[in-house]
């Protein structure tokens, strides 16, 4: 049986489907042709505005389920029928090191029914997402999937890690075709802006708007690989596709960018002189140095990184402003 999912009248379960990522899946499965996209999601982070131009342009084909993977019965009864899985529900970062047990609930035993439920009624493919994370600070640089895990000392990582190990494992038990990706910095549209643990750059843009510096914590000299949100969701669908299985591949553009270039740039691009500020660096995922090796997702899935930084900020920008001037004004 090949490993790839005809996209084209697929029926798909997204979990995590109105995040950030989830979301952009969403529109581009909907643009495939998918038959069905179920959306799985608790509205923690996600939110419903995000699905609101794939049920636009989807009318009848996507359907949104408020609900938890924790949910085992709901869990079982979206998957059954479903052709492909994209499962992508998850906690942040910042969230699993305060809330640690309902990390372990969501991200390890979540993970495990929505692969239970994958194997019991035959989907044909399950695409997971993991992270950068599962590396810690890496040793080598541009960092390969095959570099150790031991270096992560986040509860985030650690779960992400296992869920991996799962997904072999389920492949030597059972047969389970799948693709685990491993995002590295994300951004673009449908950042979660209201959230306790909103992304930093977020807070940047609210702080340039006001007409004041980018706050950077910590030297600025750390780096990050950032990859756009609609590149990653491409990667996903890709995945989906290709005859590819049991295998796991960086998603990022294999480019180094510090934090400080970062602020430079989002200042740039919103037309502020202002220098950024320094603060004190934070203690969760304090990882220095970040850098992809995307040779096997270009030679293995056909992926490549198609919005540079430059123009993915603008969009942010865009989309922030536009989400910042539909706000309502409070009430005098």
């Amino acid at each position: 049986m090949s490993a790839g999912v005809d996209l084209a009248g697929a029926r798909a379960l997204v979990t995590g489907g109105a995040g950030t990522i989830g979301s952009h899946i969403v529109d581009q499965l909907v643009q495939a042709g998918a038959a069905e996209v179920v959306v799985l999601d608790n509205l923690v982070r996600g939110r419903v505005a995000n699905l609101d131009r794939a049920l636009a342009e989807g009318p009848g084909v996507v359907r949104l389920v408020e609900g938890d993977i924790r949910d085992v019965r709901t869990v079982h009864e979206l998957t059954a029928g479903k052709d492909v899985v994209f499962h992508l529900a998850a906690l942040r970062i910042t969230q699993c090191a305060e809330e640690p047990r309902l990390a372990l609930e969501s991200l390890v035993d979540g993970t495990f029914t929505v692969l239970e439920a994958a194997v019991e009624h035959g989907v044909e493919k399950v695409v997971a997402s993991s992270s950068a994370s599962v590396y810690g600070l890496a040793e080598e640089f541009p960092t390969t999937e095959r570099h150790h895990p031991y270096n992560n000392d986040t509860f985030y990582g650690a779960a992400k890690a296992f869920n991996e190990g799962m997904l072999r494992s389920f492949t030597a038990m059972y047969g389970l075709d799948y693709v685990a990706l491993r995002y590295f910095n994300v951004y673009g549209p449908r950042m979660d802006v209201h959230g306790v643990y909103t992304e930093v750059l977020i807070r940047w843009m609210e702080r340039i708007a006001a007409g004041r510096p980018p706050l950077i914590l910590g030297d600025g000299k750390q780096t990050m690989d950032f990859v756009h949100v609609e590149d990653i969701a491409r990667a996903n669908l890709l995945a989906a596709q290709a005859d590819v299985t049991d295998a796991v591949f960086n998603i990022a553009a294999g480019e180094e960018t510090s934090l400080l270039q970062l602020a430079q740039r989002l200042l740039h691009v919103m037309d502020a002189d202002l220098v950024p500020e320094h603060g004190e660096a934070r203690k969760v995922n304090a990882v220095t140095r970040r850098l992809a090796d995307i040779t096997a997702a270009r030679e293995r899935l056909g992926w490549r990184p198609e919005i540079g930084l430059d123009e993915g900020l603008r969009g942010l920008v865009e989309w922030w402003r536009a989400e910042q001037a539909a706000v309502p004004a409070p009430t005098p």
